[in-house]
């Protein structure tokens, strides 16, 4: 048993989830392919594999249960937060991870190819790219957790969204102004998130254009 399995498993129960032995030892696999990729490739700045498993895993997980269905864009993907994690979770979800920087896609690829896995795709492009958009096409739920801003976030998303696209944003603190900026064509739900063992406010932000 891998020696973060009980740690994960109880995360994630606290987060209401109740995911199968197989789906969190593919979690697993994916930390440890993180943690060796990142020696050579720096993919994320947090190096200790227990920090990674709060603040990538279950920071990720949290938003699951509120996640509205349907194929999924994950904007500014870096090494696959938290568009893996989901598409690891949920297979039946058809699932892009997009990001520009050549050495997280390469990662992300490879885990794909050793995993076999059939629902999700990594693509090395920038999210303005002409040609990604038209190659793409829209997607029923984007995220984002690499996005400071949330009026950006919502620009780079908008060619990839039909007109029941829901954004589905990951913060920290509540941009209250920006969402208020956004008010005229966006409503804005938010939701608390509780990430075990991590003392910092997280929201999900999920914005519907009006």
């Amino acid at each position: 048993m891998h020696m973060f399995f009980q740690e994960l498993k109880q995360g994630s129960q606290t987060l209401g989830l109740e995911l199968s032995e197989e789906t969190l030892n593919l979690l697993l696999k994916y930390q440890d392919a993180l943690v060796l990729w990142n020696k050579a490739y720096n993919l994320t700045a947090i190096r200790d594999p227990k920090e990674m498993l709060v603040k990538h895993l279950l920071d990720s997980l949290s938003i699951l249960k509120d996640l509205p269905e349907g194929r999924l864009l994950d904007i500014g993907t870096g090494g696959g937060m938290p568009g893996m994690i989901i598409a690891l979770c949920q297979p039946e979800r058809s699932c892009v991870l997009l990001d520009s920087n050549g050495k997280k896609i390469r990662f992300l690829t490879q885990f794909i190819a050793d995993l076999k896995l059939k629902n999700v795709v990594a693509v090395q492009t920038r999210v303005e790219d002409e040609d990604s958009i038209q190659d793409l096409g829209k997607f029923d739920v984007i995220t984002s957790r690499a996005f400071a801003s949330l009026t950006d976030f919502v620009t780079a998303s908008k060619p990839y969204m039909h007109e029941k696209s829901i954004i589905a944003s990951m913060k920290g603190l509540i941009p209250q102004d920006e969402i208020i900026a956004l008010k005229d064509e966006y409503s804005c739900e938010v939701i608390e998130l509780k990430v075990p063992r991590l003392d910092e406010q997280r929201h999900l932000l999920l914005l519907k254009q009006i």
